[in-house]
């Protein structure tokens, strides 16, 4: 019975935050983003094998996310986000021109 009384106070459920969802988008768009680029190997294969059609796909629907977000973000986080849209299209435009 006393670890009922523990327990009971942790099974409270609370609603889907969409921000966080969206975060977690981003974190698995950009993944895939530097994959695409052909900067990491594909999960799936483990082999590099660059698309970029794909890659700009995904850098612009983590560039769209992001201007939804990052008035929730603190200032570290902000600039961390920045500077990671900033990488992906930098690199994306050297792959392009290679």
């Amino acid at each position: 019975m006393a670890n009922e009384e523990i327990t009971e106070g942790t099974d409270e459920k609370k609603p889907i935050d969409l921000y966080e969802v969206l975060g977690f988008m981003l974190q698995q768009l950009t993944e895939l983003g530097w994959q695409k680029l052909g900067l990491q190997p594909d999960f799936a294969t483990g082999k590099i094998d660059p698309d970029l059609d794909q890659a700009k796909l995904a850098i612009d629907v983590i560039s769209f996310i992001s201007t939804q977000v990052e008035g929730k973000l603190d200032e570290s986080d902000r600039r961390t986000l920045h500077n990671t849209v900033r990488d992906l299209k930098l690199n994306y435009v050297n792959r392009v021109q290679a």
